[in-house]
């Protein structure tokens, strides 16, 4: 997991050309007008999810893992907690290799709030849970980058 704020996201490049794709689309960008929905920067390599929700409970929350992809979540408006899980103690409850979307149980590891300003990086294979209220302000408009690895 990285986390950290937007303005620092340069400092992440030469990781991966494909997050490298992603990261010069977010410095060059105005992502508040993206619509929502799926949008291409270069294929099933490098796309970017637009999505509202609604933050909610901890425990209404689950563990969600990914194997061939990256996600950088960014929270364009609302303010939500995410979690990060110890990868060597998760066991997998269910994953579809199509839309390469699993969830799990394992112990918690840390735990940010990501808000406006802010990013995570959430690494294939590391289990995470997005999307836990912090606050009156449950609204989320977010987008994630989807980064092939």
């Amino acid at each position: 997991m990285v986390y950290d704020k937007l303005a620092n996201i340069g400092r992440y490049k030469g990781m991966n050309k494909h997050l490298d794709t992603a990261i010069d689309y977010i410095l060059g960008s105005d992502l508040s007008s993206l619509p929502l929905g799926r949008t291409e920067l270069d294929g099933d390599n490098v796309y970017i999810n637009v999505m509202e929700a609604e933050a909610g409970p901890l425990e209404t929350r689950n563990y969600e893992i990914h194997k061939n992809y990256m996600d950088i979540q960014i929270d364009l408006s609302g303010t939500e907690s995410i979690r990060t899980g110890d990868m060597e103690a998760m066991s997998i409850e269910s994953f579809d290799a199509a839309s390469d979307f699993g969830t799990v149980q394992c112990p918690d590891l840390a735990s940010c709030t990501l808000g406006p300003g802010n990013f995570i990086l959430c690494m294939a294979g590391e289990p995470h849970k997005p999307g836990i209220a912090v606050s009156d302000d449950i609204h989320l408009k977010k987008c994630v980058f989807k980064v092939h690895i």
